[in-house]
């Protein structure tokens, strides 16, 4: 009799892991050049028909890799994706643990490290094999050389001087602090009606709102804010003087957590992104009060 029934729940553990489904999933490759193409497959098997939930496709993968294809194929007990992307930045990038849904059950990859390198670094050292000869040059020939570059550095610097002339002048009254904020305040305006936050789009709401913030900051203050890492921008703002304290950690505390939602570190609920999108605006608004003490400043 006891027999029997362990015969019965062996058969039971049997059949019940030969129903269940199956996730696995394999990376071409882990170590991989600059702009590389690498592949990530994901299988789900025994799916009995049942509906697979999970990030829509080209968002599957974090912040750095470029999906260039996500190409996704479902039959009644069998879900495939495939992924083709790139990464154009060198260091160790992780695609951490990717969730799948499958009826009421969550099913999860394992998480991978892939090393990106600059294969260009690695060129064999270049020898002459024969040494170079030496040609006297009078200033005929060294006109002929470079009269071209020369040509074209004036051209450059003639443009250089008609860009500042006209930003300077011809378009002073655009730059304006007061037309600079309520033409930000439109934009943010108008990234609210997207309901990142309602949805809970918290990737999306970061990378725009940072956008905005480095476009008006860039403006506003003449801080080249669109080209600095957050890093390097903060240690400027503060080292300046330029904006206050309070707007100073708003900025710091905003853009941080944004390059953390982007490398997909930190995942932010509805009311910090509300915070954070108050606090934005609120900056905007206050930066006329930054912008009056500098001249002041100056003037003393």
């Amino acid at each position: 009799m006891e027999l029997k029934r362990l015969f019965l729940l062996l058969l039971f553990l049997i059949c019940g892991n030969a129903f269940a489904q199956i996730l696995s999933s394999n990376l071409e490759k882990k170590t991989m050049a600059l702009g590389e193409i690498n592949h990530l497959v994901i299988k789900i098997n025994n799916l009995n028909n049942q509906q697979v939930s999970a990030a829509p496709e080209n968002e599957l993968l974090p912040f750095h890799f470029e999906e260039i294809k996500d190409s996704i194929g479902i039959q009644p007990d069998l879900y495939q994706r495939r992924i083709e992307f790139s990464v154009y930045e060198e260091g160790t990038f992780t695609i951490p643990e990717l969730e799948f849904k499958v009826g009421d059950r969550i099913l999860k990859t394992i998480p991978y490290e892939i090393d990106v390198i600059n294969t260009a670094q690695k060129g064999d050292q270049i020898t002459d094999i024969m040494k170079n000869k030496e040609v006297k040059l009078e200033v005929k020939d060294y006109w002929e050389l470079y009269k071209w570059y020369l040509l074209a550095a004036l051209a450059v610097i003639a443009v250089i001087v008609l860009i500042v002339l006209f930003i300077k002048w011809g378009r002073s009254k655009k730059s304006q602090p007061v037309v600079v904020t309520n033409q930000t305040l439109k934009e943010l305006d108008s990234l609210k009606k997207k309901k990142y936050i309602e949805e809970g789009n918290y990737r999306s709401f970061y990378v725009e709102l940072i956008d905005i913030s480095r476009k008006f900051i860039t403006t506003q203050y003449r801080v080249p804010a669109d080209v600095l890492l957050t890093d390097d921008l903060v240690q400027l703002i503060k080292e300046n003087n330029t904006i206050s304290q309070e707007n100073e950690k708003v900025v710091e505390d905003v853009f941080v957590r944004g390059d953390l939602v982007k490398f997909a570190k930190t995942f932010p609920d509805k009311e910090i992104m509300e915070k954070d999108f108050t606090d934005i605006r609120e900056f905007v608004k206050r930066s006329s009060k930054d912008l009056e003490f500098e001249n002041l400043r100056k003037d003393v």
